[in-house]
């Protein structure tokens, strides 16, 4: 059974279009390296024919399962969200309770999970942590060195 992912408008658009440059750029790139090596005579001792076969194997796998996604993928609609609480897409301010150090990060879908932009999963140990706390609430988050815990400052869209 598939899952739904929700995405912003930004990140299903991404996928869509990664998935178009695989079917429409990749895709003929190997049948044409199929073709040439092909062309070069006996297919059981040609190398480049084995390689391209095998890249079109991996190629149609990554389609398959990008198509899966996408036909699984829900728009996120912002207009409609609360403040009150951590969902997907709400900018969270953070704080270790330990050391005091303040974070901010956009939760975002698996997909579009990018750490250089602060954004991160709500799949991910600190994103699951925080989903559905309030303001003021202490998260506590379960990680390879043990629980942390964090207290939510402000959420923001």
């Amino acid at each position: 059974m598939s899952q739904i992912s929700y995405y912003t408008a930004e990140g299903l658009k991404k996928l869509k279009d990664d998935l178009h440059n695989m079917k429409t750029v990749q895709r003929p790139s190997i049948s044409n390296q199929i073709a040439e090596a092909r062309d070069k005579g006996d297919l059981s001792e040609n190398a480049e024919y084995d390689a391209a076969k095998e890249a079109q194997g991996l190629l149609e796998m990554k389609i398959s399962k990008l198509e899966a996604i996408v036909a699984n993928a829900r728009l996120i609609d912002e207009t409609h969200m609360d403040n009150s609480k951590v969902f997907i897409l709400s900018k969270v301010t953070i704080k270790n309770v330990v050391n005091n150090a303040e974070m901010q990060y956009t939760l975002v879908a698996e997909n579009e999970a990018d750490l250089k932009e602060k954004k991160i999963s709500v799949d991910s140990p600190i994103g699951k942590g925080l989903l559905g706390k309030t303001k003021g609430e202490i998260a506590d988050v379960q990680t390879p060195n043990g629980i942390m815990k964090f207290e939510i400052i402000d959420i923001t869209r």
